[in-house]
């Protein structure tokens, strides 16, 4: 069997696009158009009767271009500002595409504290489940708002590892994320002519590891390396992870036919997974 052919049938999807794939590089404003195509696929996910939940980044690229800043916060408070401000219009960009498609969507905000706490993280889970059992897709984002200098091991520090956390949390069938690149090469393929894209991953071994490099994006925050260890949590979960690129957004229909696209990591459910034991011990990190 191809495969390929496990994720023709997957269930509880998760999908992560970053803030580079939701934005024009030139201005910095949303890709009103791409959004609008994301928004028209995952909505016709659910109506084929599948689970869907959105991770989104964005917020804090979305309240810098409104407040006017040209290049990406480095000081906490300006990009909790940034955020507060940023939050509000992306959700209200999601929930007037949305709107037009008749589908509901809930936004959940979530630090890592959510996950170390034993009831918060079950309310979570349970708050997932019904707003799935609803019809409903929710659309999450770490709550960068209230993140602290001094809570800064609670911060997932990026949503693909934070997409990660929340494909285990749910039981996810398979993560998807949206990338900037075509999936995961054995070199920089912008940089290197010769690199080649690995198709698919059956074990995240040091060398694959060592593959990945980091971001070079002024928007996003997260690089290969995040997504490598973002598979790490999700196939040990139980769930198949693909990276594929987000400037079209049709590779996830693609990916969930079963098509070449992207690099697969196969699942490989760990014995006795903790999710608790993955946050706290930063195993992702490795």
């Amino acid at each position: 069997m191809n495969k390929r052919d496990c994720l023709k049938d997957k269930k509880r999807i998760v999908i992560k696009i970053g803030s580079s794939s939701l934005t024009h590089q030139e201005t910095g404003s949303f890709n009103l158009d791409k959004m609008e195509k994301l928004i028209r696929i995952l909505t016709d996910l659910r109506n084929q009767g599948k689970d869907v939940i959105l991770v989104t980044s964005g917020a804090i690229a979305a309240g810098r271009k409104a407040l006017g800043l040209q290049e990406r916060p480095k000081e906490r408070s300006i990009k909790q500002a940034c955020a507060a401000v940023g939050q509000a219009r992306l959700m209200m960009v999601y929930q007037k595409i949305f709107a037009e498609y008749n589908q509901i969507t809930a936004q959940i905000l979530m630090t890592k504290y959510t996950m170390i706490n034993d009831i918060s993280r079950t309310n979570a889970r349970n708050t997932f489940d019904e707003l799935l059992r609803m019809g409903v897709i929710p659309i999450v984002n770490e709550n960068d708002t209230v993140s602290t200098d001094e809570l800064d091991e609670l911060d997932f520090g990026d949503n693909d590892t934070l997409s990660a956390i929340v494909t285990a949390l749910v039981h996810g069938d398979v993560l998807i994320l949206l990338s900037d690149i075509d999936g995961l090469y054995t070199d920089d393929p912008n940089k290197n002519k010769d690199a080649k894209l690995i198709s698919s991953v059956d074990e995240i071994n040091s060398e694959l590891s060592g593959m990945a490099k980091e971001s070079s994006s002024s928007v996003g925050t997260g690089g290969m390396t995040t997504k490598v260890s973002a598979a790490k949590i999700a196939t040990a979960s139980g769930a198949d992870m693909v990276i594929t690129n987000g400037d079209n957004v049709h590779n996830i229909i693609d990916v969930l036919e079963g098509k070449e696209v992207g690099t697969l990591f196969l699942a490989h459910k760990a014995d006795n997974f903790s999710l608790l034991d993955y946050v706290t011990s930063k195993q992702y990190q490795k």
